[in-house]
C-alpha cells in the first residue's frame, strides 16, 4: 500500500487545523510539505457540525478570530454560519484548502524513532485506508465526539410520543412552529436555541436540573464601532482585541479571587433585566462559584426577553420519566411537549479517538503529563491543540501553532530529527488538565493528560502568561529532549 510522505500532518480542518497549516506556511517559510486530514466532508469543524436554531458563539470575534486575518463583522458575538464562512474564507485566501482531504478520519499514529517519523492510518469515506508518514504531527480536532453528544438513559422516552431531538444532530428542515417544546438543559445551547426558537414555537420551557451563572452583553463591541470612525479595520482589530483579552482575564480573576462580588453583580443584572417577581433563587443562583464552570453569555438579553414575554418559562426540577406526554418531574408536576431537545451536554474524546503508538507501545494519554499545555511527556513531535476554557479557544490555539513552528525551525536549524518532553521528577503532584467541574468535562476527565505544579508541567489558563512562555521564551528548557537520527534510515524510504 502506497504511503504519502509530508514533513508536517494536521489533524482536523476547524478553526484550529486552518490556522495552523497558516503559521507553517508562513512562520516555516514556506519550507515545509503538509496535509490536513478531515474527517468530515466539509471544513470548519465544530461551526460545520451544529446547526440548530440560533448556534452562535459564546466568544467575542475579535478574540476568537485569527490575529493574522482581522474580523470585519460587525456583530462580535456572531452566528455560526458567519463563523464557518470566515474559517472557509480564510483557507481559500491563503491556498489552504488545497491541501485538505476530506472523509479522511485518523485511527492510527505510530512513531517510529528508527525513521523518526509517524505513520497515520486514516479511514476515507469509502471504507478504504489511507496510509501516509510525517515528521510532525498538528492535532487540531478538538475535544468533543463529533459522531454523537452526551444523552442520559431518562426512564420511559420509549413512551414519549412525539420526536427527541439531541442539538448535536438536527434534523434539517425541523419543524417545530406552533408546537410545545421542552430543551432538557441550562447550558451554552440550551440559552441560545429558547430565544432563537422562543418566536415560532407555541411555548418552550427550559428544564434545568440546576441552575447556571448568565451574563449578558451587546453582540457588538461599541469600542471598536467608534474606532472604526477613526482608523483603519486592521489598527481596530488588534486594539479591540487586546481590550477583550485583557478585559476577559480581569473578570476571571475577580471571579476566582472575590466570588461574592461577582455573584452580586450577575444577580444585579438579572434582576434589571427579569424584573421584581421573577424567582432568581430558583433558577438563576447556582450552588457553585463563577467560572468553576463556563459562564453562559446571552447576547441583547435575547433569553431574558424571552422569559419575561412570556414566550419562555424556566423550571428547575428533575426528571423521573417521559410520558407519553411529555415529562414527569420528581416533584410530581408533568410538563407537556410535543418535542423534547436533550441539550444535556457533549462527549468529550482524546485524539478523536485513535490510536497512538511509540514505538510500538500504546499511549494512553491520561497517564501522561502535559507540557505547556500541547505536547504529552515521551511523546516525540506532537503537538496537540486545547484551547481556554476561561477564554476564547483562538487565543491558545494560535500560540500552540506558533510555538509548533518554532519548534521544527530550531530542529532544521541544529539537525535535530526529533523532540520530546521528559520529567525526571517522580514526585511530582499532578491534577487534571481541565479546570472545570461541568459534568462534561468530569465524564472524560481521565482520557486527557494531566498537568502538575511545576513549570513546564503546568497550565495556567492565562493568555499573558502563555504568550511569554510560547511566543516569547526559547523552546529549549530541562525538560525538552532533541535527538539526532541515527544510522542510514530516511525519511524518503517511507515515501514509496
Amino acid at each position: 500500500m502506497k504511503t504519502e510522505h509530508y514533513d508536517v500532518l494536521i489533524v482536523g480542518a476547524g478553526l484550529s487545523g486552518i490556522g495552523a497549516a497558516y503559521h507553517l506556511q508562513n512562520d516555516c517559510g514556506g519550507r515545509k510539505s503538509y496535509v490536513i486530514l478531515e474527517s468530515r466532508s466539509n471544513m470548519g469543524g465544530t461551526w460545520d457540525l451544529f446547526r440548530y436554531p440560533g448556534i452562535r458563539s459564546d466568544s467575542d470575534m475579535f478574540t476568537m478570530g485569527y490575529r493574522f486575518r482581522p474580523w470585519t463583522g460587525e456583530k462580535t458575538v456572531t452566528d455560526g454560519p458567519s463563523i464557518r464562512h470566515y474559517i472557509l474564507d480564510t483557507a481559500r485566501e491563503n491556498g489552504i484548502d488545497r491541501h485538505i482531504r476530506f472523509n479522511h478520519r485518523v485511527r492510527r499514529a505510530a512513531w517510529s524513532s528508527s525513521h523518526a517519523c509517524w505513520e497515520v492510518e486514516a479511514e476515507t469515506g469509502s471504507g478504504e485506508t489511507a496510509c501516509f508518514s510525517c515528521s510532525f504531527l498538528m492535532w487540531c480536532s478538538g475535544y468533543y465526539r463529533y459522531e454523537r453528544g452526551h444523552t442520559p438513559d431518562f426512564p420511559g422516552r420509549e413512551r414519549f410520543r412525539g420526536p427527541v431531538v439531541h442539538p448535536q444532530h438536527w434534523p434539517e428542515d425541523f419543524d417545530y412552529r406552533g408546537k410545545r417544546v421542552i430543551v432538557i438543559g441550562s447550558g451554552a445551547t440550551a440559552m441560545t436555541l429558547i430565544p432563537a426558537m422562543a418566536e415560532e414555537t407555541a411555548h418552550i420551557t427550559m428544564l434545568q436540573r440546576s441552575p447556571t451563572y448568565v451574563v449578558s452583553r451587546p453582540d457588538r463591541d461599541a469600542f471598536a464601532d467608534r474606532l472604526r470612525k477613526l482608523l483603519p479595520e486592521s489598527v481596530v482589530y488588534r486594539l479591540t482585541r487586546t481590550k477583550n483579552i485583557v478585559m476577559t482575564m480581569l473578570f476571571y480573576q475577580l471571579s476566582r479571587r472575590r466570588p461574592e462580588t461577582v455573584k452580586k453583580m450577575l444577580r444585579t443584572q438579572l434582576r434589571e433585566e427579569l424584573g421584581p417577581d421573577f424567582d432568581l433563587d430558583a433558577h438563576f443562583r447556582p450552588r457553585y462559584n463563577p467560572w468553576d464552570q463556563r459562564l453562559c453569555l446571552v447576547p441583547n438579553a435575547d433569553l431574558f426577553r424571552a422569559l419575561r414575554g412570556g414566550r419562555a418559562s424556566v423550571v428547575t426540577d428533575r426528571v423521573e420519566s417521559f410520558t407519553g406526554n411529555g415529562i414527569r418531574l420528581q416533584s410530581g408536576r408533568e410538563l407537556e411537549a410535543d418535542i423534547i431537545v436533550t441539550a444535556t451536554g457533549l462527549e468529550m474524546i482524546a485524539f478523536g479517538g485513535a490510536e497512538l503508538f511509540v514505538d510500538g507501545t500504546r499511549v494512553e494519554p491520561g497517564k501522561h503529563l502535559s507540557y505547556k499545555g500541547m505536547m504529552l511527556d515521551e511523546v516525540p513531535n506532537l503537538t496537540s491543540v486545547i484551547g481556554y476554557t476561561n477564554a476564547s479557544w483562538t487565543l491558545k490555539s494560535e500560540l500552540t501553532c506558533e510555538y509548533a513552528c518554532r519548534l521544527i525551525n530550531y530542529m532544521d536549524r541544529h539537525g535535530y530529527a526529533w523532540c520530546y518532553p521528559h520529567n525526571d521528577d517522580p514526585n511530582l503532584e499532578t491534577k487534571p488538565l481541565l479546570d472545570l467541574s461541568s459534568g462534561y468535562v468530569q465524564r472524560a476527565v481521565h482520557l486527557f493528560p494531566r498537568q502538575a505544579d511545576k513549570e513546564p508541567w503546568r497550565v495556567h489558563q492565562n493568555y499573558v502568561m502563555d504568550l511569554l512562555k510560547l511566543r516569547y521564551t526559547p523552546v529549549t528548557d530541562e525538560a525538552m529532549q532533541f535527538r539526532r537520527l541515527q544510522g542510514a534510515h530516511g525519511l524518503q524510504r517511507l515515501a514509496s
